[in-house]
C-alpha cells in the first residue's frame, strides 16, 4: 500500500514538473488567444464598415474570421502541450472523413451561404419571402439566414434550401406596380367612375406618371363591374399608396354617387 502511494506521488510530482509549466502556458495561451480573436473580429468589423464592404457580407466573413483563428489557436495550443501535430492531423484527417458524411447538410449550408454572397438574390435589409417566411433580411451568417417579420419575431432559415429555392425579393427594384380591383353597381355610370380614379390618381404626388397608370373594365361579376387600376409608385411607397388609394375610394365614390357593391342574393319563397 504504501509502495503504491510513493510511486503515485512520484507520478505525479513528476507529471507537475515536466507538464505543469506547459499546461499552465497553454491555458493562458488559450485564454488570451480568445481574447485577442474577439478583438481582432471587432477590428475586423470596423475595417469592413470603413472599408464599404456590402452589409449582407460582413457578417459571413467575420464569422469565418472568428471560426478560422479559433482552429489555428486550438492547434497551437494542443502543440504547446507537447502532442505530435503529425499524428494529430493524420487523426483529423481521418476523423475529418467521417464529421463530413456527418454533417453534410452543415457543409451544404456552409456551400450555400458562398453561393448567397456570390449571386445575391438578396441582400441585408431587402423584404423578401422564403420558404413562405415573409421578412426583412438581418443577416446572412456562414450557415443560415436571418430574417426579421413585420412582427418583430426573428427566423433562422438554412442556407442550403436558401440558396437552391424560390425567393421573392419584394425591394430589390426601385419601383413596385400597385394593383387594385374596384367593384361599381350595376347601372353605375362607368365613365364617371373612371374619371374619379384619375382625380384621385393625379392628386397624389405619389403615384408615377411614367410608366402610365392603367383604368380598365376588368368583368362582369356576379354582384359588380370589376374596375382594374394600377399605378407605379417608389418601392418604398407602396404600402403607403395602397391604403391611401383604398381609403380615397371608399371616401369619395359615395360622394359622386357611385356604389360599392357587396354579395347579395335573392331569395324566393313560393307558397303551395
Amino acid at each position: 500500500m504504501n509502495f503504491d502511494t510513493d510511486q503515485m506521488s512520484d507520478w505525479l510530482l513528476d507529471f507537475l514538473l515536466n507538464y505543469g509549466p506547459k499546461l499552465l502556458g497553454a491555458l493562458l495561451v488559450l485564454f488570451l488567444g480568445f481574447w485577442i480573436i474577439k478583438r481582432i473580429t471587432r477590428l475586423s468589423d470596423k475595417m469592413m464598415k470603413k472599408s464599404a464592404v456590402d452589409d449582407s457580407l460582413r457578417p459571413f466573413l467575420r464569422s469565418l474570421i472568428s471560426a478560422s483563428l479559433k482552429v489555428l489557436l486550438v492547434i497551437s495550443v494542443m502543440s504547446m502541450v507537447g502532442i505530435a501535430m503529425t499524428s494529430f492531423i493524420a487523426i483529423l484527417g481521418a476523423a475529418g472523413l467521417a464529421v463530413g458524411l456527418a454533417l453534410s447538410g452543415t457543409l451544404q449550408n456552409f456551400a450555400g451561404g458562398v453561393l448567397i454572397l456570390l449571386l445575391k438574390p438578396f441582400r441585408v435589409n431587402d423584404l423578401v419571402e422564403i420558404d413562405g417566411h415573409l421578412g426583412v433580411v438581418d443577416e446572412i451568417q456562414i450557415f443560415a439566414t436571418v430574417l426579421k417579420t413585420v412582427d418583430n419575431k426573428v427566423i433562422l432559415l438554412p442556407n442550403g434550401p436558401v440558396s437552391t429555392g424560390s425567393v421573392v425579393n419584394y425591394t430589390r427594384e426601385s419601383q413596385r406596380r400597385v394593383d387594385l380591383t374596384i367593384g361599381i353597381a350595376y347601372g353605375d355610370d362607368y365613365d364617371r367612375a373612371k374619371k374619379v380614379l384619375e382625380e384621385i390618381i393625379a392628386t397624389d404626388e405619389r403615384i408615377l406618371k411614367d410608366p402610365k397608370p392603367l383604368i380598365a373594365l376588368a368583368s362582369l361579376g356576379d354582384s359588380s363591374v370589376n374596375i382594374t387600376l394600377r399605378v407605379w409608385v417608389k418601392t418604398a411607397d407602396y404600402w403607403d399608396v395602397y391604403f391611401s388609394l383604398n381609403e380615397e375610394v371608399y371616401k369619395v365614390f359615395p360622394k359622386k354617387n357611385l356604389n360599392i357593391p357587396f354579395p347579395q342574393m335573392d331569395v324566393h319563397l313560393i307558397k303551395e
